[in-house]
């Protein structure tokens, strides 16, 4: 677990969330934070990784670079 920043309050809905996806991060209430595209190197998250209220941030950013 980790603490991300989170500046609005879009969401994704899980139902609403393709087969070829699979959760990657959620909230401890359960909304989902970011997917993964089974198949191919595809990320998305709902959060800002590149802000300073997200500890891990800069972590993050660098594992998302060397994919």
């Amino acid at each position: 677990p980790f603490e991300a920043a989170r500046y609005h309050s879009l969401i994704l809905e899980r139902n609403t969330i393709p087969s070829v996806f699979e959760i990657s991060a959620w909230t401890k209430d359960g909304i989902v934070m970011g997917i993964r595209h089974k198949n191919y190197q595809l990320e998305g998250v709902q959060f800002h990784p590149e802000s300073f209220l997200t500890k891990c941030g800069k972590k993050i950013l660098e594992n998302f670079i060397k994919l």
